[in-house]
């Protein structure tokens, strides 16, 4: 699969405490934002992380900063997933704003890694999870 599949939408609103000296969202918060938005996706697919199981792992996360964010205001955070492996599968965020739901302001990516927390190894997607990881949850 190459393509990207929208999978799952949240909605965050943006803290006065988000904003920097400079007046905009600090750039270490947008990955805040992505990653509240893998972790709803993740509840929303039943996916949790237990120690002495399986489950996801955040090997490389990316964002690139097109526009500003600025307080007041709500993030409208989209969740893709793209190319789906042995044990691995890459997503990818576009963050836009719920008033300006056309323009993107940041796009971000993350390769996941299904492991064994025990052995601290990667492990084979168990099919459960590789037919989860592609329904859209938008409702």
């Amino acid at each position: 699969m190459s393509e990207r599949i929208l999978v799952f939408e949240l909605e965050v609103p943006i803290r006065w405490g988000d904003m920097d000296a400079m007046g905009h969202v600090n750039n270490a918060v947008y990955f805040r934002y992505m990653e509240q938005l893998r972790i709803s996706w993740f509840e929303a697919m039943e996916v949790r992380t237990v120690p002495a199981g399986e489950g996801p792992l955040i090997v490389n996360a990316s964002c690139t900063f097109l526009r500003e964010l600025q307080y007041p205001g709500t993030v409208l955070a989209r969740q893709y997933v793209g190319a789906i492996g042995r044990s691995s599968f890459e997503t990818y965020v576009d963050i836009l704003r719920t008033d300006d739901p056309d323009t993107v302001y940041a796009q971000g990516a993350a390769k996941v890694v299904w492991v064994d927390y025990a052995r601290r190894k990667s492990a084979p997607l168990p099919e459960y999870a590789r037919q989860a990881i592609v329904i859209p949850r938008l409702g």
